[in-house]
């Protein structure tokens, strides 16, 4: 029983684990920005290639 005992109050790995979910809570708000911005960002691109193809200026 105390092998047991000392297995469940075993907390070595749990740092690592943390670690995990907050670089994968990150991953998903990058992801998430992204798409967000995606159709803006699209957008002044565009524009700046049609300011160059057109010879604008602008």
């Amino acid at each position: 029983m105390s092998l047991l005992a000392k297995l469940w109050k075993e907390e070595s790995g749990q740092g690592m684990a943390e670690y995990g979910l907050i670089l994968a809570l990150v991953a998903v708000l990058c992801i998430g920005g992204f798409y967000a911005l995606g159709g803006a960002i699209n957008g002044k691109i565009q524009g700046v290639g049609t300011s160059i193809t057109n010879g604008d200026g602008n």
